[in-house]
């Protein structure tokens, strides 16, 4: 074990009311959907985009955000659910992957807005800067709760959970300090929010949708080394390769022809200037 080593002794549950649990994890879940949504909105002002159409995507988004993360959790674990299918139902119990959350928050209001002919490429840059903000935060309730596993190290900011009802009690037992792979990744998000923002206010304001291509590659990138530090998502693919990693792969390779398609596309200047902030282009019936 190493002379310095970060402990970390909360419980993972808040407070239980009436059979209600509240739980760090949930907390923070919370919270990085409110503020997600908050931050699409506020660049969805900036950029012109009708804010009745933002409020509908996110309605829709946030549902499907968590059945693709339910459902992907279950094909990374395939081997446990095909002998007690009736446990998929059980989302109380917990088992969401963060992939799917992306992939599901994505493609719901993505097949809405191609249906209602909404402005697509916007609508995902600026629904890409809420679903990195929501990630970044839902990670601190990770963080707390221990809920992910990695690898044993001797560095310094290794962690150790010392609250026995954390998930990650018995394996800091087990291996001692271990790496704060959800603490890695929750900085990664935060870098990757930055640039975002930087680019979407500067080199990219008028090549809507390559700011998302931009989102989803980088992450797809850091989340693929940072799997290799994670013991919990240890069932393989194919060639010794996890499902987060092989999904981050396609995500990557993906975004390749998509962000040259939308670049060749060229700027698109609005014909009237975005609106200031505060106010709210009216769309014509």
């Amino acid at each position: 074990m190493p002379v310095l080593a970060i402990e970390i002794p909360f419980d993972p549950r808040i407070v239980t009311i009436g059979g209600l649990m509240l739980t760090w994890h949930g907390l923070f879940t919370a919270v990085g959907i409110l503020a997600g949504v908050q931050i699409a909105l506020w660049l969805g002002r900036r950029h012109g985009y009708n804010e009745d159409d933002a409020y509908t995507l996110a309605l829709i988004g946030i549902p499907s955000g968590i059945m693709g993360a339910r459902l992907l959790f279950v094909a990374e674990h395939w081997s446990f659910y095909s002998e007690a299918p009736l446990q998929i139902l059980a989302l109380t119990e917990g088992g969401i992957s963060i992939w799917g959350a992306v992939i599901g928050g994505v493609a719901g209001p993505l097949l809405f807005a191609w249906w209602k002919h909404y402005d697509i490429p916007l609508g995902l840059d600026i629904g890409g800067a809420g679903l990195i903000l929501g990630m970044a935060i839902g990670r601190l309730g990770d963080v707390i709760n221990g809920e992910h596993l990695a690898k044993a190290t001797s560095l310094p900011w290794g962690v150790i959970y010392t609250d026995p009802d954390s998930p990650a009690f018995a394996h800091s037992l087990l291996v001692g300090a271990h790496h704060p792979a959800t603490t890695y990744e929750m900085l990664g998000d935060v870098v990757i929010l930055g640039a975002m923002l930087w680019l979407k206010a500067g080199p990219l304001r008028y090549r809507h949708g390559v700011t998302f291509t931009f989102f989803f590659a980088s992450y797809a990138v850091m989340r693929f080394f940072v799997s290799y530090l994670r013991v919990d998502s240890a069932e393989t693919f194919i060639f010794q390769i996890t499902w987060p990693q092989m999904v981050s792969l396609f995500g990557a390779l993906a975004m390749i022809p998509t962000g040259l398609v939308l670049w060749r596309r060229g700027e698109r200047r609005p014909v009237t200037p975005p609106l200031p902030p505060g106010r709210v282009r009216v769309r014509k019936a």
